[in-house]
């Protein structure tokens, strides 16, 4: 059997696979969008043996050309492919098929095939490498007497005899280093289509033939000079600028497959026997009973029923430390997909599967972030190609231009024409910069659904917060104690706590935290407790405090009726709960809705950056000013309905602000979708419903000064690189086409270029924790 045939077998096997219903849900979902009344789906699936912009065009290209595929986008960068097609029309196996038959190869994001494959590519690509540079430093060796030799020091059939060595070495470096530079451009050619990687091959071909004919007829006309050293050397360089490249590429933007290899492959599963066996996480059913070891991942979201651990959920909420999870109250047993268990063995009931765990929205959120082109990324796909048929009319151009006084050196200025003006550095400014800061921020729980929203964020200039389940928590919060004189407000929040702690009513709560957070200076007295508490419904709590064993008497902790208040006392602002004793009122306890803890500092931060800071709230005016007030809010609007609030915000457009909207997800979709740049909190609602253009899993508010700070980073390394591409291209083609750039160091200048935006847009995974 042939090698081809073996390696083909594989493939058809994945396709056949890929073709069963409850095996292509692995990588798609149902795409509401597009279909036209039919079921439509959206598959996300990784391309391979991509290399530039053209490639990603003629992958999109291959993919639409299929009928019963509705739509394809594709992005160089993070080489993935997002296409939406007709289950009633076409299978996954015949678009996968039309990839390959352009030259590529497609497989589902995370298998383990697709690592498998590009852990042989990177194997050969170094292969690649090695050769390249060990030829590089014998022909360099062979060629270096040339350029310091004086005319007569070196006999004609010794300089033969290095041109011939010169030619053997460099041999190995066209067929086997170079091969797939030839490949992509007569893909390309194939396609009739310019890929980056046409001028490439076309100038090495034309230096390696040009000194071939050098070598074989030494006294012709193009035996003057031969450029192996140039070749060589080219091959090196560019071999050694995208193998780095891959790798900075993978360190910066690979959250996304680190999170899409969190799910294990197969996991216990309980029988009705009670015993487990090993079954494909995709089996798995509501209800289910599974086994997860230590070191494994969990494979849908549950709820532990027997056992404890802790887990790692870093990668899905932000939160860098291990939580505790045990069997129990709801919040501490709920486990969700792709989380990671550390310590122990649980037995887990599953609640949800497939596309409707929280993974699977994490994942679709950083898919489509990946598969987003930011809008000079797309100018810079538009102008690739007509910009690479300008390279090839500039590099025949020269030559025509030198042929006359030398055919040898306008062959020369030709190929470093060529190489010299491959645009690779400009594609790669805008990409690679937005790829690099999108992973950086998804290492910290917030994700980008288009990576648009980075250029976005830095013309915001208004910032309108959400009040409730924005900058409040769910619970209330003690913000002020009253007391009879003489009795200290440490002192009075101890009674009433004594008594707090046998209700689970919200107020009750509130108490109970202010103590423990050591409101008042509560912690420092001696602690208080209560004996015989009975809860009277709708009023309050009653009960006999004692302390250090000594009897205070009785108390009674509620409303101003059942407590005998004074009315002049118990009106005011917000909430009040009373506590009172015998001899009649004690004290008064003011709370309100819980201020998130970094409310304060993120509207600081935002105010500090040059922001305005808006509240927008359906809440009635006093409890609004109030909050705004504690905030640092001075912009506060209350009484506002879904339909106000989106009124609100197109007059703040109108006036010519450009405006981000910070919301819950649940009752603001309407004004987060009228916003310039919407943000929602990850834990308010489904993140598979949401349609915020960011996402801050874990809650924490600190994100958003932290984005808008990152994208104005990222905007400078996006100008730095284009600036780069711009001047690199501006000098070196001048002196390409005037002769004075040998085609060796076209080479290196191109490798150098892509390297060094790449290199720059690295600065952009290292950001700081907020």
């Amino acid at each position: 059997m042939s090698l081809a045939a073996t390696s083909s077998a594989p493939r058809a096997s994945l396709t056949a696979v890929l073709d069963e219903r409850a095996d292509w849900a692995a990588f798609s979902r149902p795409c509401r969008d597009r279909g036209a009344g039919q079921e439509s789906l959206e598959s996300h699936v990784a391309i391979e043996g991509m290399h530039c912009a053209t490639c990603s065009l003629t992958v999109e290209q291959a993919l639409k050309d299929v009928p019963g595929v509705l739509d394809a986008t594709v992005n160089a960068a993070s080489r993935m492919a997002r296409v939406v097609w007709l289950p009633q029309r076409t299978r996954p196996s015949t678009w996968f098929e039309a990839v390959e038959r352009a030259g590529y190869q497609a497989l589902p994001v995370g298998d383990l095939e697709r690592l498998e494959a590009r852990t042989q590519a990177s194997r050969m690509a170094l292969w690649r490498w090695l050769v390249a540079g060990f030829c590089m430093m014998q022909v360099m060796m062979y060629a270096w007497p040339a350029y310091i030799a004086q005319p007569g020091d070196i006999a004609p059939d010794m300089a033969q005899l290095l041109r011939w060595a010169s030619w053997v070495m460099t041999l190995p470096v066209v067929l086997f280093s170079c091969w797939p530079f030839f490949a992509s451009a007569w893909r390309d050619l194939r396609r009739r289509s310019l890929g980056m990687d046409v001028p490439v091959a076309l100038g090495i071909l034309m230096a390696f033939l040009a000194s071939s004919v050098a070598t074989f007829d030494p006294s012709g006309p193009w035996g003057r000079e031969v450029w192996y050293d140039s070749v060589t050397m080219f091959v090196f360089f560019l071999l050694s600028g995208r193998m780095l490249e891959q790798r900075l590429r993978g360190r910066t933007a690979g959250a996304l497959e680190t999170l899409a290899r969190r799910l294990p492959d197969s996991v216990e599963r309980q029988g009705p026997d009670g015993g487990f066996q090993r079954v494909a996480c995709h089996r798995l059913r509501v209800g289910d009973v599974v086994r997860v070891l230590p070191g494994e991942s969990f494979p849908a979201d549950g709820r532990i029923i027997e056992g404890s651990t802790q887990v790692d959920e870093a990668l899905l909420t932000g939160e860098s430390r291990a939580l505790v999870r045990s069997a129990g109250a709801a919040e501490q047993a709920a486990v969700i997909a792709g989380s990671h268990n550390l310590s122990g063995v649980v037995l887990v009931r599953v609640e949800r599967t497939g596309a409707q765990t929280r993974y699977a929205g994490i994942v679709a959120l950083m898919q489509d972030a990946a598969l987003s082109k930011p809008r000079l990324a797309r100018l810079a796909d538009r102008v690739a190609q007509p910009f690479l048929l300008l390279v090839l009319l500039a590099s025949a151009t020269a030559a025509a231009w030198w042929w006359p006084s030398d055919p040898s050196h306008a062959l020369g200025v030709a190929v470093a024409v060529l190489i010299v003006t491959c645009p690779c550095a400009l594609s790669l400014a805008t990409p690679a910069a937005s790829l690099a800061a999108a992973g950086a921020l998804a290492r910290r729980g917030v994700l980008l659904r288009d990576l648009q929203a980075l250029e976005t964020s830095t013309a915001i200039d208004t910032v309108v917060f959400d009040k409730t389940g924005t900058l409040t928590r769910d619970a209330m919060a003690v913000t002020r104690v009253h007391t009879r004189a003489g009795l200290e407000e440490g002192e009075a929040l101890r009674w009433a706590v004594a008594l707090a702690r046998h209700s689970l009513h919200p107020v009750s709560r509130a108490l109970v935290r202010a103590a423990e957070e050591g409101f008042c200076g509560v912690q420092t007295g001696q602690p208080v407790d209560a004996d015989t508490v009975v809860e009277h419904a709708g009023q309050g709590l009653e009960g006999l405090a004692v302390q250090a064993g000594s009897p205070l008497g009785l108390l009674r902790l509620g409303a101003a009726a059942f407590c005998g208040v004074p009315e002049d006392i118990a009106c005011g602002q917000g909430s009040r709960v009373h506590l009172a004793g015998a001899g009649g009122w004690l004290a008064s306890f003011e709370l309100d809705e819980s201020l998130r803890v970094d409310a304060t500092p993120v509207v600081s931060d935002l105010r500090a950056q040059g922001l305005e800071v808006e509240l927008l709230s359906g809440d009635r005016h006093a409890a609004v000013v109030r909050l705004g007030s504690r905030a640092g809010i001075d912009r506060v609007f209350s009484d506002r309905k879904p339909e106000d609030k989106l009124a609100h915000v197109r007059a703040l457009q109108r006036r010519g602000h450009r405006v981000a909207m910070v919301g819950d997800g649940i009752n603001d979709a309407p004004v987060l979708a009228a916003a310039d740049l919407s943000f929602t909190l990850g834990q308010a609602a489904s993140l598979a419903q949401s349609r915020a253009d960011v996402v801050i899993l874990g809650g924490q508010l600190a994100a958003v000064p932290a984005l808008m700070r990152h994208a104005r980073r990222t905007r400078t390394v996006v100008r730095q690189n284009l600036a780069w591409a711009a001047i690199y291209n501006a000098v070196c083609v001048p002196l390409a086409v005037m002769g004075w750039m040998p085609p060796w160091l076209a080479g290196l200048g191109m490798a150098a270029s892509s390297l060094g935006v790449v290199l720059n847009s690295a600065r952009l995974a290292r950001m700081p924790d907020f």
